[in-house]
Formats: C-alpha cells, sequence, structure tokens
C-alpha cells in the first residue's frame, strides 16, 4: 500500500486526478475548502504527494499556507501558472504539470495533446493520468517546463480574450481573425516576458499554440472565465507599464 495523497481542492480536475492515483494504489484524502490545511498536516504529515487542484485566483492564498512537512511533496496544475507563482513564497521545486485536457461536470475528460510534467514526482502523475487513459509526459528541465507554462498561457488566454469578440471555436478563429488572433497573442506574450523576466519564444509559442488548435479545432474560444482573465492581463500590463493596444481595444468593447 503507497502512502496517501492529499487533494487540496476537489473540483472537476481534481477528480481526473483522483481517480488515476486511486487506481495506481494510492489512497487520497479530500481537504476541501472548509477544511484546515494545517489540522489535515497534522494527521498525515508525510503524505506521497500533495496535489493543489485549486483555481488560478486561490492558488497564492493556498500555497502561502501549505505546512512546512508537505512543502516538498506539492503537485500544481493551475492554468496561468508561472515560476514567479511558487517562488513568491520560496518553493523551490514542486512538481507541476501543464494540464492539456478539459473536464466539464457530467462529461468525460477531453484530451487536446498530451500534457508535460517536470519534477520530483513526474512519474506518479504521469502513471497515474495513463490509468484514466489522459497521456502525459515528463520534460527534462526547468526551463522546457517554463515554456510549457508560457505556452498554455499564450493558449488560453489568447482563445479566451479573442473570443470575447469573435466566439467560435479556436479553428474558426485561426481561420477567420488570424491577424486578430496574432495581435492578441503578441500582447500576451508582452505580459508573458514581464512575468518571466525574459525575452520568450515568439514564432515557436505561436506554433505550440497551433498544434493545441490541431488537438481540437472545436474547443470554444471563450469560457466563462474569459473576463476575468482579461481584466487580470490588463492589471498585470498595467503593473508593467505595456501598452496591450488589443487587449485594451476588446476591453473596451466586450467588458
Amino acid at each position: 500500500m503507497h502512502n496517501p495523497v492529499m487533494m487540496v481542492g476537489i473540483g472537476e480536475m481534481a477528480g481526473v486526478f483522483a481517480r488515476g492515483l486511486l487506481r495506481s494504489g494510492y489512497p487520497v484524502y479530500p481537504v476541501t475548502r472548509d477544511m484546515s490545511v494545517e489540522n489535515a498536516a497534522a494527521k498525515i504529515p508525510e503524505p506521497e504527494l500533495v496535489v493543489i487542484s485549486v483555481g488560478e485566483s486561490d492558488i497564492h492564498q493556498v500555497l502561502a499556507e501549505i505546512p512546512l512537512a508537505w512543502r516538498n511533496r506539492l503537485v500544481l496544475l493551475q492554468n496561468e501558472l508561472l515560476p514567479r507563482d511558487w517562488q513568491a513564497v520560496e518553493l523551490d521545486h514542486p512538481t507541476v504539470i501543464s494540464v492539456w485536457f478539459e473536464k466539464k461536470k457530467g462529461q468525460e475528460a477531453k484530451v487536446l495533446i498530451s500534457s508535460p510534467i517536470y519534477g520530483e514526482h513526474s512519474k506518479i502523475i504521469e502513471t497515474a493520468l495513463a490509468k484514466v487513459d489522459i497521456p502525459s509526459h515528463a520534460v527534462p528541465t526547468e526551463a522546457d517546463m517554463a515554456y510549457e507554462l508560457v505556452r498554455k498561457n499564450v493558449y488560453i488566454l489568447t482563445t479566451n480574450i479573442a473570443g470575447l469578440r469573435t466566439g467560435g471555436n479556436v479553428a474558426e478563429l485561426w481561420r477567420d481573425h488570424q491577424s486578430l488572433a496574432q495581435a492578441v497573442a503578441s500582447d500576451v506574450m508582452d505580459i508573458q516576458e514581464y512575468l518571466v523576466g525574459h525575452k520568450v519564444e515568439r514564432e515557436r509559442l505561436i506554433a505550440g499554440m497551433l498544434e493545441a488548435f490541431d488537438g481540437d479545432p472545436q474547443h470554444n474560444c471563450m469560457g466563462r472565465s474569459a473576463p476575468v482573465r482579461l481584466r487580470r492581463a490588463l492589471s498585470l500590463a498595467d503593473e508593467a507599464k505595456l501598452s496591450v493596444p488589443s487587449l485594451r481595444d476588446i476591453a473596451a468593447k466586450h467588458l
């Protein structure tokens, strides 16, 4: 019997990971919003993993509350995640996955492309996802993972924000509104460069975004969180003193 896995946050995505971990032989213990992380850590101080599956808006508070005993056992899977998010609370080497599958209530998980993973516990996560027929793969370096996180951010922010104007799916976005998608992606990459502190590989990121488009051409551009993502992007652009004209134009007309 393996040591247990703690699951902080119990949403649709957490259910996918929990099912795979259970099929791999790991007991899974939930930590809900109504439960104390500190109390859970006192009862199970040495779990195999602590999977943080809360939403983007909650991740910073949750990371700040993680007890010392759990800090070297973390697995992070949030959208819009970047190294600075865990470095801000002095977490050195969490295991991180860029999730490229979608899970909605009442539906099976839908895969776009294989999900990259980096960190000490990558193999456990890769094996667990394979148990539920979701492809993933380990990447060899932190730099590779940083690229993968930026790539996911470019995909999700570009499609969500451009989708506020265009609606439709990602195939239609690129076929019918490519200039808009390129302009929004450029603004998004300006923000990503500010957040990671260096230039990003723009052509490679566009190619990576298009690979995900091909993985699910019918994927809707605009989710429920699109307005929130745009507001967050503009707040970061203001912080960095970036012009991001395409984002500001969309915000003026659709927020």
